[in-house]
């Protein structure tokens, strides 16, 4: 495609991305089915440039002004990845000049706000929250996530997977926590090799696969994983139980549990029960009350620990959006703790890094389920021999009571997770 073109295709996209009205994803996904001519450079270019512009939005809107041309072609520009020569054949001598100085200025003689590009109320929160890692955290959050395998441990060998990325050309390297996953160089496209399509692996974030791991599902029993979701989660616990005992993937989206359906193909597994509920009242929970061993909560949230590969997020949510969330989560968590048994293993967990969706709900549930003994992640990683599980857990009396991943610190996304054991 012809550099002009290729650079009026960006504009279209990020017009349609800043608008909010859907997820980024679903818009570029949509982008891309309307435009089916589009080769996988030219997809790949506009994807970047869209991500771009979402991660860097308040500097850019800060320097988009001083250019000349509609606002979304300015920052298209901005955000266009790749060597300034090709890009420059698509531009005007005024762009040029225009972009060149914009290229000159320093990081350091900017405003914090467009060095951080972060909503000020999210900016506020993180800072009183991680002090001097604030901004460690915030370039994290900047950058674009790691592409993370789990390998399906019912069908393949870690090992085999990765001889077979080798023989494909792709490199890899064996994930530093999870004893499932493959963190691959830059982001080949996947879906159409043999050993995904015989579903030996999942694209799966280190830290998703961790929090199925704190779960320690076993054979034969009957776990629930009451916010499946897409099911990333559910496949690793089904692999978990050797495709034994039942396995219930609760969600209130059928359309949901529709994208889990040909990754459960895929799969193997056979114990596995998808049902579409209602809302965490249903009556088809009520009647497993007292009957799980294992209950998975990985809760509806803010997603801010996903910004890496979710920047539009942070232009999405709002103080009052997470004070609502909050509520939902802890009405979820205290619905999906009646299925357990006695003995049962509880796990709450968010894709979130703000302690009103995680620490906060995880304390007033303790404070006020006194049934429920907390249970150190910490410990539960060191008995499941996670290497370096000091590393990924704080609070509590010892530092060790929660599973804390931060993308800065550990290469993941950013998560939390709480246990609890049914007394």
């Amino acid at each position: 495609m012809h550099p002009k073109a290729l650079l009026a295709a960006c504009a279209d996209l990020v017009a349609l991305v800043l608008r909010f009205e859907h997820p980024a994803d679903a818009v570029v996904s949509r982008f891309f089915r309307d435009n089916k001519a589009l080769g996988p450079r030219e997809r790949a270019t506009l994807s970047e440039t869209a991500y771009n512009v979402l991660r860097r939005k308040l500097l850019w809107d800060h320097l988009a002004p001083s250019g000349s041309g509609p606002r979304e072609r300015r920052l298209a520009i901005l955000g266009f990845p790749g060597p300034r020569d090709f890009l420059a054949a698509a531009l005007s001598d005024q762009e040029k000049g225009w972009l060149q100085q914009c290229d000159a200025i320093r990081p350091a003689d900017l405003l914090e706000r467009h060095r951080h590009n972060l909503p000020d109320w999210l900016a506020a929160a993180l800072k009183e929250q991680v002090g001097d890692q604030f901004w460690p955290l915030a370039d994290s959050l900047g950058q674009p996530g790691t592409l993370d395998l789990r390998v399906n441990a019912f069908k393949a060998r870690r090992a085999d997977v990765q001889q077979a990325l080798t023989a494909a050309g792709l490199r890899s390297t064996p994930t530093p926590y999870s004893p499932w996953g493959l963190r691959l160089d830059g982001k080949p496209a996947l879906r159409t090799m043999p050993a995904y399509l015989n579903g030996e692996f999942e694209i799966q974030d280190e830290g998703s696969q961790l929090l199925a791991l704190l779960l320690d599902a076993h054979r034969g029993e009957m776990v629930v994983d009451f916010c499946a979701g897409a099911g990333g989660k559910t496949l690793a616990l089904g692999a978990c139980m050797r495709s034994t005992g039942r396995l219930y993937a609760f969600d209130t989206s059928a359309h949901r549990l529709d994208a889990l359906k040909p990754r459960l193909a895929r799969s193997g597994l056979s114990n596995v029960h998808p049902v579409a509920i209602a809302h965490e009242r249903d009556d088809r929970i009520k009647r497993l009350a007292g009957k799980a061993d294992r209950v998975l909560v990985d809760a509806p949230c803010s997603g801010l620990g996903t910004l890496r590969r979710n920047p539009d997020l942070k232009w999405r949510q709002d103080l009052a959006a997470v004070a609502a969330l909050a509520k939902t989560q802890a009405a979820i968590l205290q619905s999906a703790a009646r299925l357990l048994k006695p003995g049962g293993r509880l796990v709450y967990a968010t894709c979130s890094i703000l302690q009103q969706e995680n620490e906060q709900i995880a304390e007033a549930f303790t404070a006020a389920n006194t049934g429920f003994a907390p249970v150190d992640a910490q410990e539960i990683l060191a008995g499941l021999k996670v290497e370096g599980a000091q590393t990924l857990c704080h609070g509590g009396p010892d530092g060790r009571r929660y599973l804390r991943l931060w993308p800065h610190t550990h290469g993941t996304d950013g998560f939390f997770a709480a246990i609890w054991r049914r007394i």
